[in-house]
């Protein structure tokens, strides 16, 4: 189990539109980072193919040497020219991408890399055997997988500490991995805590964060982190405001009724 704070910070946001090229302003987006490590954030979320290579170049840039900071990143895909998203699962792909994260977050070992795998058609034994061997080097600390209800698989063929699944108050699909993941002492990373591009709205949301003088945002990933004791979250943001807030939810204390009217969501 990763022995982490339970907010951290997710950085995909950092770059231009559709994750790709530099954000508008470098500056605002390395103070971002900044403020996020000074606000108590141990845990940053990010990936090479995020700009590609921005995302990793502004966390150096702004946080190096990291200490006290534990990097979790992705592999398993690459961007092309035109901005597309294409599976690079190859144990040459995925050591290339292993010395990519290396070289841009400049560091000589990765702390956590995450495997991309999308779908239940995707082989996890080959990918999840290479990244063990490049952590038999050396060159990773931790493994975990993304995007996949297989966690029972991946842990026969290796051990992963955490999975990162799409998943939030209104999104419940993914239930029984959140389970397993307890049961089993894996950190469960949710992705889009927010709902992502749709963010949530609903009148509970609303009404439960009026009652706490907080913001539906906050109320939502409360509720996460009410969820379950593995839960780790990675909501993220350009905002140095939104960073505020985002992190000011784990001290948000959540009732039974609370909950129970959240639990209406979805």
């Amino acid at each position: 189990m990763l022995n982490l704070n339970r907010v951290g910070y997710g950085a995909m946001q950092l770059t231009g539109p559709g994750v790709y090229g530099p954000p508008p302003d470098r500056e605002a987006a390395k103070r971002v980072l900044r403020r996020a490590v000074e606000l108590g954030v141990d845990h940053i979320d990010t990936s090479d193919y995020y700009g590609p290579h921005v995302v990793n170049e502004l966390i150096r840039e702004a946080l190096h040497p990291y200490d006290g900071l534990t990097i979790v990143t992705k592999v398993g895909y690459r961007r092309t020219a035109d901005q597309d998203w294409v599976p690079a699962r190859t144990a040459d792909d995925l050591r290339q991408a292993v010395h990519d994260n290396l070289r841009n977050l400049k560091v000589d070992r990765l702390d956590v890399v995450n495997l991309r795998v999308d779908g239940s058609h995707v082989p996890l034994e080959e990918p999840l055997t290479a990244l063990a061997g490049l952590r038999e080097e050396g060159l990773i600390r931790d493994l975990g997988i993304s995007n996949t209800t297989r966690l029972e698989e991946a842990l026969a063929i290796t051990p992963v500490v955490c999975v990162q699944n799409h998943y939030n108050i209104a999104h419940r699909d993914d239930e029984p991995t959140l389970e397993a993941a307890a049961a089993r002492g894996v950190a469960y990373v949710p992705f889009f805590p927010l709902g992502g591009f749709t963010p949530l709205q609903d009148q509970a949301l609303d009404e439960v964060a009026a009652a706490h003088d907080a913001t539906p945002r906050q109320v939502a990933l409360a509720w996460l982190l009410h969820r379950s004791p593995t839960v780790l979250l990675i909501p993220g943001t350009s905002s140095e405001r939104h960073l505020e807030e985002n992190l000011a939810s784990a001290e948000l204390r959540l009732s039974e009724q609370d909950l129970t009217r959240l639990d209406t969501i979805g």
